[in-house]
């Protein structure tokens, strides 16, 4: 695992170099490709003491991108434990995470508040009084768990990540608002406002004013400048090389279906008049085509933020597990030999990657002010 981080981090720490300074990465390349072969010859020359374990890719993979109690800094040398936060029948319970057994077999149950509880692939229930054939606490019905939960408020890696993106994203907006009320604001931007204003022009004239209209764009402005920042901000916090407490935040599902509902719902109570009667009785077509049309329409309303939630988690998704696929491939085929062509391969998806993580918060943007202006549009408004 160690090998995989590393290894995964060398791809954008290249493209990083690049953007400092040419001669950096040509010498960091040839360092790198030093490294490999050293490495390579090492292994050839004797065999590792692991070689009886099977490399899991699939394993690997869905490790990487999935949310967990703790961060895994350095391996298991180096772990920061997240709060653990439970509300059970005797009420709210708060312990360390580091008390979970590492192998997450729910073999080792912990004592709390007179209760036992268990982790069972990164969710924690209450232990079965009696173990199974296999030594866990945990009761399995077609490989699914039966046993009951607590109400789960804990700390995630996920949820530190959420909680920093909004810290940082408060910061930067308090500091670019705070220069424009201060005496050195002279008609141009600078530091944080320097990086905030064309962002914020660009959501307000290419974005809000064609899809919402003059009339109407600014009660969005808040809404739509939020989701763009924090989306983006989000995306590139899993991307910073050497960033140990950055998750899959956009791939986690929860988080991409909450911001598609808050879209749905200021997208159904900012709605008119004229925006229903499109729904359920379309003007301009024949009687038998509206009745055709209006079921057609009203799950429209629903496949809209759907459309949201599943494009967001999806791209997000694919990118981390591409990169995570090719840099198996040195562990599948057990020889560094492959690596620089992997690694190729891995800095080219990187660099698509960093252009993904501005996409969708470009796109996610687009489809919300798109929306908000199909709800608030007039009867005699013309595109």
């Amino acid at each position: 695992m160690i090998k995989i981080i590393c290894i995964g981090f060398l791809p954008k720490i290249i493209i990083f170099a690049n953007l400092v300074n040419k001669k950096i990465m040509r010498r960091f390349a040839f360092t790198f490709l030093a490294f490999i072969f050293t490495i390579n010859f090492a292994l050839a020359s004797g065999q590792e003491s692991h070689d009886s374990e099977k490399f899991n890719p699939t394993e690997t993979a869905m490790h990487h991108i999935k949310d967990s109690h703790q961060f895994d800094i350095w391996g298991h040398d180096v772990t920061l434990f997240l709060p653990v936060i439970l509300w059970t029948d005797n009420g709210l319970v708060v312990f360390s995470s580091k008390e979970f057994e590492r192998d997450d077999l729910a073999k080792k149950p912990v004592e709390k508040g007179g209760q036992k509880f268990v982790k069972y692939h990164e969710k924690i229930y209450y232990a079965s009084p009696s173990v199974n054939e296999e030594g866990s606490y945990i009761e399995l019905e077609k490989g699914h768990p039966h046993n009951e939960r607590p109400y789960d408020f804990s700390v995630t890696k996920n949820v530190f990540t959420l909680w920093l993106a909004i810290i940082i994203l408060i910061v930067c907006g308090v500091t670019a608002g705070s220069f424009y009320k201060s005496k050195k604001y002279q008609g141009v931007p600078k530091g944080v406002a320097s990086v905030f204003e064309p962002l914020v022009a660009f959501i307000r004239d290419d974005i809000a004013i064609p899809t919402i209209g003059k009339k109407k764009y600014k009660k969005f402005m808040p809404y739509l400048l939020t989701v763009f920042f924090f989306i983006w901000l989000v995306n590139l916090i899993g991307l910073v090389p050497f960033f140990p407490f950055g998750s899959n935040l956009s791939g986690n599902i929860a988080f991409t279906m909450t911001l598609a509902l808050i879209t749905f719902v200021i997208t159904q109570f900012s709605s008119n008049a004229n925006y229903w009667k499109h729904i359920f009785w379309t003007p301009g077509v024949p009687v038998v085509m509206k009745i055709v049309l209006a079921p057609i329409e009203f799950i429209g309303l629903f496949t809209k933020p759907f459309s949201l939630m599943i494009r967001l988690f999806a791209n997000i998704t694919a990118g981390h597990v591409i990169v995570l696929s090719l840099i198996s491939m040195i562990f599948i085929f057990k020889t560094y030999f492959v690596a620089p062509v992997s690694i190729v391969f891995v800095v080219f998806i990187s660099l698509i990657e960093i252009l993904v993580t501005a996409l969708q918060a470009y796109i996610f943007t687009m489809l919300s002010s798109l929306y908000f202006g199909m709800a608030t549009e007039e009867a005699h408004e013309e595109h």
